[in-house]
């Protein structure tokens, strides 16, 4: 797999991470952690990405 190849799948990922997190944030039962640790996931795949773009 090339690096832009590599880098459009971690941004696919990025953005479908960042639907959840605001989609459990706007729903009353879901746990605090939970959401954190798709927030945390999400910070992952951006500093993966920031740091395959340099």
């Amino acid at each position: 797999m090339s690096v832009s190849a590599h880098l459009t799948e971690l941004k696919k990922k990025h953005e479908t991470l960042g639907h959840e997190v605001e989609q459990a944030q706007r729903s009353p039962g879901i746990d605090d952690l939970h959401v954190a640790q798709l927030k945390k996931q999400k910070l992952k795949l951006k500093e993966e990405i920031e740091r395959l773009s340099a």
